[in-house]
């Protein structure tokens, strides 16, 4: 066994003890004892550096039938997890036009990580999946997926590469925020009226008035909704609306309600819940829920435009994949 593989195991079972040591938090056992700091206005203090960074996928894979694995099974799945994660794509393929984040210290097992023992992060319905659409989701999912088909392939234009490819809007980042491979990272600061999340990824600042305000009017429309907080006892309760068409969060409508909650229930962990009540989209709302780490500060900022060589690298590597094609039957052709 390498130097590497016992250093990675060794890592997996002190994982794997802590996991077991806060399994009573990941299975939705509230603790009432704690109590978080105060801020110099009085509200519970949410500030600092977080992580939501796992492996806990949204929705319970279907041959798995119970809601927490054990810490043994826990590791296990993360390794794999971590090894298939850091595997190599060949060189000069498609897959390989995207630069290896791994490299880059960017993979989710060479981090802090927000540990949890669920199978799903979505926690109800208990199944751990999203409800059925309805009609109106499956006619509105059916008409998207033919308007795709109608402006080409993903690699055909610019525009129909997703939001998050150009650096417009990262979908996983929030709302609701859901954690990715890479830059899962936060920073909350509080002010008299305000709260602040800065979302790692994209750069993202999220400013949320806790001052009594009414959401905007109904016909304007910002892709990351409009958010409108308060404080019920511990929890920061943040409602979103007004979301656009564009946004679509796994599907949803511009009509999506979200609801996140954020709750201190340590020194160095936030409960973080949301709830996605969304009629035109589902037979029912759906609540998914993860804990988020403390982590070791600054966010440096994530110059997506900047540094948005995958997309140009994309597209022109299926430019190129074309010509190669088109060389090729025209060589065939003038040799019959």
């Amino acid at each position: 066994m390498s130097h590497r593989s016992l250093v990675t195991n060794r890592v997996f079972a002190v994982l794997a003890a802590v996991m077991l040591s806060a399994s009573a938090a990941a299975a939705g056992q509230r603790p009432s004892a704690y109590k978080a700091p105060r801020t110099p206005d009085g509200q519970p203090d949410l500030q600092g550096f977080w992580t939501n960074t796992t492996y806990t996928p949204l929705q319970r894979p279907k041959d798995v039938t119970r809601e927490f694995f054990t810490p043994e099974e826990a590791r296990a799945l993360m390794q794999q997890a971590a090894e298939a994660e850091s595997e190599q794509t060949e060189p000069g393929t498609i897959l390989d036009v995207h630069y290896d984040f791994t490299q880059f210290g960017l993979d989710r097992n060479q981090g802090g990580m927000a540990l949890n023992l669920r199978t799903s992060l979505i926690v109800n319905p208990a199944n751990g999946a999203l409800p059925p659409l309805t009609a109106e989701g499956q006619q509105r999912a059916a008409a998207r997926a033919a308007a795709r088909k109608r402006m080409g392939g993903p690699t055909d234009s610019v525009q129909n590469q997703s939001l998050s490819v150009r650096c417009i809007v990262m979908d996983r980042a929030g709302p609701p925020m859901l954690p990715g491979a890479y830059n899962n990272n936060y920073q909350i600061v509080q002010a008299p009226g305000y709260v602040m999340i800065l979302v790692e990824m994209i750069h993202e600042p999220r400013i949320i008035p806790i001052d009594g305000r009414a959401h905007l009017p109904s016909q304007v429309r910002v892709l990351e909704g409009d958010p409108v907080g308060r404080w019920e006892g511990e929890t920061l309760v943040v409602e979103s609306t007004n979301f656009t068409d564009r946004t679509a969060f796994q599907g949803a409508s511009e009509n999506m309600r979200l609801v996140e909650r954020f709750t201190r229930v340590a020194d160095d962990t936030i409960r973080y819940e949301f709830t996605v009540d969304d009629p035109s989209t589902w037979a029912r709302p759906w609540t998914a829920e993860l804990p988020m780490k403390k982590t070791i500060g600054p966010i440096f900022e994530h110059a997506c435009h900047e540094g948005n060589r995958g997309l140009y690298n994309t597209l022109a590597g299926a430019r190129a994949e074309e010509k190669k094609a088109a060389e090729q039957a025209a060589g065939k052709t003038s040799s019959q």
